[in-house]
């Protein structure tokens, strides 16, 4: 059994081959993502001389999801970042990007709290089930988010045909979310 406390090791072999050496298998970028994901932590070293690689391949993941569309750092932080590596801010900014994610990560689950303990309908028959689908909805947002909550993360990768059925969900969830925000703007008035 694996020791989750522990990064898991990653060895790049000559070829370029990644290997997992707690699962002795090969193993794709889109694969040491989805460890992320999960909640891992991740060390990829080089076989031979043993240098640590991780910084290298965490940077080629974000690269291949902006690449396809799936954006989520906006152009001018990018530009920058850039900037930051000929400037003085070159010092600040990791304090700053790690402060930042984890002001986020703590927010995401004081925000859930709030949300319940600040619903007028808490009083309502049924609100348990509202509260159910709410905290899914949240899971699903905060999912794929880079050190996302505990229990909001897949521990594998899905087939494509599962992640239509979550898709599915997903669109689901926002349906009834807006008939029931709908609900509590005809309730304020």
């Amino acid at each position: 059994m694996a020791d989750a406390s522990k990064p898991l090791l990653i060895k790049r072999y000559a070829s370029r081959r990644l290997y997992n050496t707690e699962t002795s298998d090969y193993v794709t970028l889109e694969d040491i993502a989805a460890f992320i994901r999960a909640g891992r932590e991740v060390q990829i070293v080089d076989l031979k001389s043993g240098d640590d690689l991780t910084r290298q391949y965490l940077l080629q993941i974000v690269a291949e999801h902006e690449s396809r569309g799936e954006s989520v750092l906006p152009v001018d932080v990018l530009t920058d970042l850039v900037r930051s590596y000929t400037s003085q801010a070159s010092s600040i900014v990791p304090q700053f990007l790690a402060a930042s994610f984890e002001l986020l990560r703590d927010g995401q689950s004081k925000v859930m709290e709030n949300m319940v303990k600040s619903s007028p309908m808490a009083k309502m028959p049924g609100f348990e089930a509202i509260q159910a689908q709410q905290a899914a909805f949240f899971k699903a947002l905060t999912s794929a988010m880079p050190g996302a909550m505990p229990g909001t993360t897949r521990a594998e990768p899905k087939a494509p045909a599962e992640e239509a059925d979550d898709q599915g969900e997903l669109d689901s969830i926002k349906r009834e979310l807006a008939e029931l925000q709908a609900k509590l703007s005809k309730l304020g008035r």
